[in-house]
C-alpha cells in the first residue's frame, strides 16, 4: 500500500482568479452589471406601483 500525501489546491492570486474584468464592449462583465441594473429597476418599478398605487402608464399619465 502507497501512501499519498493530499496535494494542496494553490491559493487564489490575481493572475488564477476567475473574476471578470472590466472592459469595453459586450463582455461577460458587462452583461452581468447590466443584469443587475435590470433587476434593481424592475424592483424599483415595483416598489413604484406599490407606494403610489398606480401602474406605471398612468404614473407617466398616458
Amino acid at each position: 500500500m502507497t501512501s499519498e500525501t493530499p496535494t494542496s489546491t494553490p491559493k487564489s492570486t490575481p493572475e488564477t482568479s476567475n473574476k471578470p474584468e472590466p472592459a469595453f464592449g459586450w463582455t461577460p462583465y458587462a452583461e452581468q452589471i447590466n443584469g443587475r441594473f435590470a433587476m434593481i429597476g424592475f424592483v424599483a418599478l415595483l416598489l413604484l406601483e406599490f407606494f403610489t398605487r398606480q401602474d406605471f402608464f398612468t404614473w407617466l399619465g398616458m
